[in-house]
């Protein structure tokens, strides 16, 4: 028979550790390999930091970390897989997370809340998206590209419906009544390899996976959709500076992890994440292909989530887009 005041200490005991077990948890994490799933096929903007980083993080962290490309549906496929995972730090998503606050607005049928299942982790770089065509476009800015559209068909390579790039294009051509023909694809690789083979002729898309193509000459960089000019292209104009009066638009790629994740176990991730990005060579990497390294708090990133969804909401509604 066990008595009282055994039983209470039992109990205390009990109480203390069912206490201190999400603590212990975090220090024991990460006791086996991480899963950064990446929504898009490889060569696109998400992947190419993810494989800049993956293998600093393991480092890091001392676990395998395992680039696991998850495309389709505008990269909801991979989110909605990471957003069902269990909540244990294991698995993180590596995505656009621009286009990732679209998805509410445009999808009426998503099956997973992004602002509610997932939570943020870190931000790592900004690409401002560029506006290309192929060489035999005849228009060398803005304002010729504008109005060769009022006169003839071009089509426009969407990197996917409802990606930040597609609404992009929605909004520019709202501000300077340019006309053109969305040709949707499934990522953003496969709608630059049309550009450049001419069966798209016009395309905005990150700079990190773009500018190798205007750098070998297959495609013709009219303007870059950023507040100011860039020091690596100084001599290019922004979209701003050419008639569209604000506008701004980009691939912002961070990480999100399914929204239960302990805290001490997301101030974790966000430590490797950060130390890996801001290493050097990283960053040297990143800035000579077009992207910034920009950083930001677990907190941080979920307030920038926020404030996208609002933005981008809005364009949705304006240009009637909706998608099952």
């Amino acid at each position: 028979m066990i008595t009282r005041a055994r039983f209470l200490h039992t109990a205390l005991a009990l109480a203390a550790s069912a206490a201190l077990g999400p603590a212990l948890a975090a220090d024991a994490w990460p006791s086996k390999p991480i899963r950064l799933v990446v929504p898009y096929p490889p060569g696109g903007s998400s992947d190419i930091i993810a494989r800049s980083i993956g293998q600093l993080i393991s480092q890091e962290l001392k676990q395998p970390v395992v680039i696991d490309n998850k495309p389709g549906a505008n990269g909801n496929l991979g989110a909605e897989l990471v957003a069902r995972a269990q909540p244990d730090g294991y698995t993180w998503l590596l995505c656009d997370l621009g286009a990732l606050a679209i998805s509410p607005s445009i999808y009426t049928k998503l099956a997973f809340d992004p602002s509610k299942d997932l939570r943020g982790a870190a931000m790592l770089a900004y690409s401002p998206h560029m506006l290309v065509v192929h060489p035999s476009v005849q228009a060398s800015n803005l304002q010729e590209l504008v109005a060769l559209s009022k006169k003839q068909d071009l089509n426009f390579a969407v990197t996917a419906t409802g990606s930040a790039p597609h609404l992009a294009g929605v909004e520019l051509a709202r501000i300077t009544g340019a006309k053109w023909v969305y040709v949707p694809y499934k990522g953003g690789v496969q709608s630059v390899q049309d550009t450049v083979a001419g069966q798209t002729q016009v395309l905005m898309n990150g700079m990190l996976a773009t500018y190798p193509q205007v750098q070998s000459g297959k495609l013709k960089l009219l303007g870059i959709s950023k507040e100011s000019r860039m020091p690596l292209i100084a001599d290019v104009p922004t979209l701003a500076e050419q008639g569209a009066k604000g506008f701004a638009s980009g691939t912002w790629q961070g990480v999100v992890l399914p929204a239960k994740t302990p805290d001490a176990v997301v101030q974790r991730v966000n430590q490797a994440l950060l130390a890996a990005i801001r290493t050097p060579d990283v960053r040297a990497r990143l800035t000579g292909q077009g992207a910034e390294v920009v950083t930001m708090t677990p907190a941080q990133t979920d307030q920038f989530f926020n404030a996208e969804r609002q933005r981008w909401r809005t364009v949705v509604q304006s240009a009637n887009l909706q998608l099952d």
